[in-house]
């Protein structure tokens, strides 16, 4: 046997080389063509992101201003932001405030047309359309037409709400009211986030509406105990991406209010803007970026280890 089992080896071993040496050579083009197709995006997250979040850093530690030359000053931005910088935490205030504001309104609503579109009616590929086609607004087109409607005088808002009683609102002319008025604006375009809850709707399996029926719960029973816990994976991640987005508010405040009345609607990345592009601070600006980027990172590190509290996952 031992004699026999020899010579197997023995026989199988040149062969075994042959595909081993053909299997390899067909391995190294696998290799080769699977680097070929992913260089430009390595290349392009090399140059086009890591490079400038790099130089970012770099530039957050300098007095760099356009015109002159960069000294090293170390911290001194950072600590002249979180000490001195009264516009710093006024813009994160009002950041907060409208975060606060549209981030809740944005996942209630988009849910609610979610639940809605995902009926069995007649023309519903038409509805749910007309619900996504303001998301391909430009952010600009649509700020303009925002502008018309917040109009004290003849815009439309007023033009309905005077005449039922409301008195007349200043909307984003308003001190108080400019942020309303942009959480109003924020709900324009809640398409992409109902398209997705849409998605996590219907992957919720039928039998569990079906056993709801049968111990007699009613519509309510159905979304307390099925649909609303089988889609909190979806909430959850349409909740971060609506906070990473709203945190980086910029079109909006910069088109229709640059900021004002008295620094009411100065939303973080508006400040960050005007310190950067209008008044040249370039390493001031850098070091605005980094905090914003430690917040968001924070936010979300806090979203996610919460999740294991109220996020449901089938499959554990």
């Amino acid at each position: 046997m031992a004699t026999t089992h020899s010579k197997d080896r023995g026989l199988s071993r040149p062969g075994t080389r042959a595909k081993s040496a053909r299997l390899s050579h067909h391995r190294r083009r696998e290799v080769f063509w699977g680097m070929a197709c992913a260089a430009p995006a390595v290349l392009g997250f090399l140059f086009w992101q890591l490079g400038p979040i790099v130089a970012s850093l770099l530039i957050a530690l300098t007095d760099w201003r356009i015109a002159a030359s960069p000294n090293w000053i170390g911290f001194d931005n950072f600590a002249h932001i979180l000490t001195g910088d009264r516009l710093f935490r006024k813009s994160l205030a009002v950041t907060a405030y409208y975060a606060l504001g549209s981030v809740p309104l944005r996942l209630l609503a988009a849910f609610a047309l979610a639940v809605l579109l995902n009926q069995k009616i007649r023309g519903l590929p038409v509805f749910r359309t007309i619900f996504y086609l303001p998301s391909i607004v430009p952010l600009i087109a649509s700020s303009v037409l925002w502008i018309w409607l917040f109009n004290p005088d003849f815009g439309l808002l007023n033009a309905i709400l005077v005449p039922l009683g409301v008195p007349r609102l200043q909307w984003i002319y308003g001190s108080t009211t400019v942020i309303p008025a942009l959480i109003l604006m924020s709900m324009w375009d809640i398409g992409p986030m109902m398209i997705i809850f849409l998605a996590g709707l219907q992957g919720v399996p039928r039998q569990f509406y079906e056993a709801v029926e049968i111990d007699g719960g009613n519509p309510w029973h159905k979304m307390r105990h099925v649909t609303i816990p089988m889609v909190t994976p979806t909430i959850l991640f349409n909740l971060i991406l609506s906070v990473i987005g709203t945190m980086q508010t910029f079109v909006q405040a910069y088109v229709m209010t640059e900021g004002g009345p008295n620094n009411a609607s100065l939303l973080y990345v508006l400040y960050l803007y005007n310190k950067a592009f209008e008044q040249s601070q370039m390493g001031y600006a850098s070091a605005l970026a980094w905090i914003l980027f430690a917040i968001i990172a924070a936010l979300s590190v806090l979203l996610f280890r919460s999740s294991s509290r109220w996020v449901y996952y089938a499959g554990r």
